[in-house]
């Protein structure tokens, strides 16, 4: 970096350089380029700040600092407020993270300097309680920020769920209290709490567009019952089906309320058995399909067989269903029967029953099918045909993997990726299983 700052300028000799040396210099370049070309295009303090500019973005805030260093052009630009606009905290502790951790000393000055500049802003942290507290103090700092997207991240768990949710809540609502232009809020896995929900509301009710927040235990239906109510701009949204209710769904179907884009919902056990889901009325649905007819309805499920008594006895307006755990035929099947707007579709295991039949009816009444992903399932290569077959060129994704199809009188597996690969409209082969 200290040979960029060095300046070559045409018709200037720098002491001690021969006349040899400078042709030597010169013909490095090859023909084509005079004297004057060769100084301007060497002399990397003269570049446009515009250009200088988009060379820091690329850098981490280590190689920024060091690249200020350069010369005073460079350090003039480490201090433009476009290049603070977007940043990534990154926080770790040595011993316990892979992530290269940001400097204190740095962090220090750039919330001196650059805190109002700050408009879309990330922590990443490790698993470690330590880093996570740091986080937490950064947000206590940025008392003159404008930001409009915050987004906390965890590389793994616990991190945020250790720090005290006081601690948490308090950083927070700093935050929440001087931005006042919040759009965007990504904090899953987190101690937010309803009060701190209803700071958010109080401050960001016209600005908030999207907020994320699955796995925050401390919420309450309440809590973000009065977010649906207060926060008529809101388009995406994600949580725990725990704290979904009839009540929140008829509050984004509200005349007040805009469309909603995307609701993700995470259902989720942790201890086997203990759980009791409760469920969401028809009405309850539709409503929100009339209101926001574009509506995706992602549901990411991790539950076990015996757990899946509550979900789809009814018709539901799901689009895209993803499996974690094993699913049953049964349920399967039901799917089959109340899913008429199912987009996508990956079962990660199933039992060691055949699943043709409900495939086949999917494939008969989920008439906007266009992926569909299966694990570790069981399905005979005719009965796979006669799925692809029904659902033709608009399967435009379809991984299944090889151990999954079952070969038959007809069909072997030779032969049963021409047929797939006929019906589809182009080339297809199932997934190969690693070997390791």
């Amino acid at each position: 970096m200290k040979r960029a700052g060095q300046k070559v300028v045409a018709g200037t000799e720098a002491p001690g350089t021969s006349q040899t040396n400078k042709k030597q210099k010169t013909s490095l370049h090859g023909s084509g380029f005079g004297e004057s070309d060769l100084g301007t295009s060497m002399d990397w303090g003269s570049l446009p700040h515009h250009v200088i500019l988009r060379v820091f973005q690329f850098l981490t805030l280590v190689d920024r600092a060091r690249a200020s260093s350069v010369c005073r052009r460079w350090n003039e630009v480490f201090h433009i407020p476009d290049l603070w606009r977007r940043f990534e905290f990154e926080l770790s502790q040595p011993a316990t993270s892979y992530l290269k951790s940001t400097h204190p000393d740095l962090i220090q000055q750039i919330i001196k300097r650059h805190a109002d500049h700050l408009q879309y802003v990330s922590f990443k942290v490790d698993s470690s309680t330590e880093s996570a507290e740091a986080a937490c103090d950064i947000l206590s700092q940025l008392v003159n920020c404008s930001i409009k997207t915050l987004g906390l991240i965890s590389t793994a768990k616990p991190s945020f769920m250790n720090v005290s949710k006081a601690h948490f809540a308090s950083a927070l609502t700093v935050v929440f209290v001087n931005s006042k232009s919040l759009s965007s809020i990504k904090i899953d896995d987190t101690p937010l709490d309803d009060p701190s929900l209803k700071v958010l509301v109080a401050n960001n009710s016209d600005t908030l567009k999207l907020l994320k927040m699955s796995s925050c235990p401390h919420v309450s239906p309440a809590g973000i019952l009065c977010v649906a109510d207060q926060c008529h701009g809101l388009k995406e949204l994600a949580l725990n089906y725990y704290i979904l209710s009839d009540e929140l769904l008829l509050a984004l179907s509200s005349e007040k309320h805009v469309d909603l884009e995307h609701l993700r919902i995470d259902v989720v056990s942790e201890n086997p058995g203990q759980v009791q889901f409760h469920t969401i009325k028809k009405q309850s649905w539709d409503a929100l399909v009339k209101h926001s007819p574009k509506v995706n309805i992602v549901m990411y499920f991790f539950l076990y067989e015996d757990e899946f008594d509550a979900f789809f006895r009814e018709e539901t307006p799901v689009t895209h269903l993803y499996f974690g755990r094993a699913v049953s035929k049964a349920m399967l099947g039901r799917i089959g029967m109340n899913c008429p707007r199912l987009i996508e579709l990956v079962v990660c295991a199933n039992g060691l029953q055949p699943l043709d039949d409900e495939l086949i009816q999917i494939a008969e009444r989920c008439k906007n099918l266009t992926a569909m992903g299966l694990g570790e399932c069981e399905v005979t290569c005719r009965g796979f045909i006669e799925f692809v077959k029904m659902c033709g060129g608009r399967l435009t994704q379809l991984s299944i993997m090889e151990e999954v199809l079952i070969p038959d009188s007809d069909y072997s597996l030779d032969r049963l990726h021409l047929e797939v690969s006929k019906h589809l409209g182009r080339m297809w082969f199932p997934d190969m299983m690693p070997t390791w």
